[in-house]
């Protein structure tokens, strides 16, 4: 069990979302948005880095909207529902823009093929707990 398992867990106001998947997406949340943030460092250092301008506005864009949207996955005292789904759908958006942008140079770099695959996992899971609040 990580820390924020721990604290959803033991939260005084407990969580109306299963707390391992909460802790799961916060820490999907964060992988992708270090994957995005090295990737965009990665972009700038290589040679055609004019050819990889979109990627790192992508690869920022991403890392900031995942950063915001974990902050507010580990809040649970009085959540607004429409604000957090609003949230996760845009999270949604912005890792799956980022992810086919970094599928289009995959096959030439690997930080993008990896920043990808982080953006599909964080896309997914932030997906799932969408329809979740949605549903709740």
């Amino acid at each position: 069990m990580n820390s924020l398992q721990g604290i959803l867990k033991s939260h005084p106001c407990p969580a109306k979302m299963d707390a391992g998947l909460l802790a799961q997406a916060a820490g999907d949340l964060w992988d992708c948005a270090q994957a995005c943030t090295a990737c965009a460092d990665a972009c700038l250092g290589e040679d055609m880095v004019q050819n990889l301008r979109r990627c790192v506005r992508t690869c920022l864009d991403c890392a900031d909207v995942c950063t915001t949207t974990g902050r507010l996955v580990a809040r649970q005292t009085e959540p607004d529902s429409k604000l957090l789904r609003g949230q996760l759908e845009a999270c949604v958006a912005a890792c799956r823009a980022c992810a086919e942008e970094c599928e289009r140079h995959a096959s030439h770099h690997e930080h993008c093929r990896v920043c990808g695959e982080a953006c599909r996992r964080c896309e997914k899971v932030c997906d799932q707990l969408a329809r979740m609040v949605a549903a709740a």
